[in-house]
């Protein structure tokens, strides 16, 4: 429990996933390992999706690109069910000293992005708290409604579909490191490599990335299931969708999507990127024989994507295959994105 990011697998299961309140039948997909979404039946065929996490507050960044954070990275969960999120409620714990003026300017940025992509605010709850100096500004949870049938969820991936991985590892990772550590990047890296690792933040949102994906026709999209990459990077989200969907899978290092300033960026942190926080990049798992349909409508919107393994049968296990030789894929649940963040915050880097 005293490890920075989300809490250990075994740690969720044998303390939360055993004590969720009172059994309701009409939730058809609870809490799960891996799993973005609730999903919970309406009646008329019809389903509502949910999903909740952090909202971010970092004076690094500022408030404009903490309230993107804030808004895009649940956006983000509901958009692997491949709908939009529709309601959104937010619970605000704000440090004492955040100025009045701040708190409007980080709020209109939250409606702006809210508006942006159809969002409604429907209600939450807002207080300054006394001793609040996190990066974390309290919780938001976002729902969308649409038929059951339409619904994806990251458990329904069958063995044999073959792996997707839009846009390239580490997005959210480099850039907020980038942004948050500006005058020692540029020294140590250059200018160029900055400015790249800057430019990435805007493209934490894989919103278009899933929605593009499944086309205009989900269930013959060939698509069985998403899952946005967030803590424990790309490697670890394939390894989160494997235990959901209770598969093991097929991984090829030599395809995973690296841009040239996560490259440069993470080594400087001493950061693995296949392994850190990526928020921006969606895992798609597809039937075979439908994969280049998927890919060639991400083409179309300029969103890259690369084919990177396969689902295989829970008893293979989740399999890294490096240098061509096999060797179990290593999930700690632990993302080093935190350690190296603070380290750099401790040791004066600027």
């Amino acid at each position: 429990m005293k490890e920075l990011g989300k809490i250990q697998h075994n740690f969720f299961e044998d303390t939360i996933l055993k004590n969720c309140g009172y059994n309701r039948k009409e939730v058809s997909c609870g809490p799960g390992f891996g799993v973005d979404v609730a999903v919970i039946d309406l009646p008329n065929g019809l389903a509502m999706a949910t999903a909740s996490d952090p909202l971010s507050l970092i004076p690094s960044l500022g408030l404009e690109e903490s309230a993107w954070l804030s808004v895009y990275l649940m956006a983000n969960d509901i958009a692997t069910t491949g709908h939009s999120a529709m309601y959104a409620q937010f619970v605000l714990n704000l440090p004492a000293h955040f100025s009045t003026a701040d708190f409007k300017t980080y709020w209109n940025y939250i409606h702006m992005f809210c508006k942006e992509i159809q969002i409604a605010i429907t209600g939450g709850h807002t207080g300054f708290i006394e001793g609040q100096n996190s990066t974390i500004a309290g919780g938001g949870t976002l729902t969308t409604i649409a038929p059951k049938k339409d619904i994806l969820i990251s458990k329904n991936a069958k063995s044999g579909n073959v792996l997707l991985v839009t846009k390239q590892c580490a997005i959210s990772s480099s850039a907020i490191l980038a942004m948050s550590f500006p005058k020692t990047v540029k020294n140590k890296l250059g200018k160029e490599i900055y400015d790249d690792g800057c430019g990435l933040f805007y493209k934490t949102s894989s919103v278009n990335d899933a929605l593009v994906a499944v086309g205009s026709d989900i269930n013959n999209s060939g698509i069985t299931a998403m899952h946005d990459v967030t803590e424990g990077g790309v490697l670890g989200a394939i390894y989160e969708l494997a235990i959901a969907s209770q598969n093991g899978a097929c991984i090829y290092n030599d395809c995973l999507p690296m841009g040239e300033a996560q490259k440069q960026i993470c080594d400087l942190f001493s950061i693995d990127p296949r392994y850190c926080i990526g928020a921006g990049s969606m895992i798609i798992a597809v039937k075979k024989g439908f994969e280049k349909d998927v890919i060639n409508r991400l083409k179309k919107q300029n969103i890259d994507c690369a084919i990177v393994g396969e689902l295989t049968e829970k008893e293979r296990g989740i399999k890294l295959i490096e240098d061509s030789k096999e060797s179990e894929l290593l999930y700690s649940g632990k993302d080093p994105y935190w350690t190296a963040f603070f380290n750099a915050y401790k040791e004066g880097w600027k």
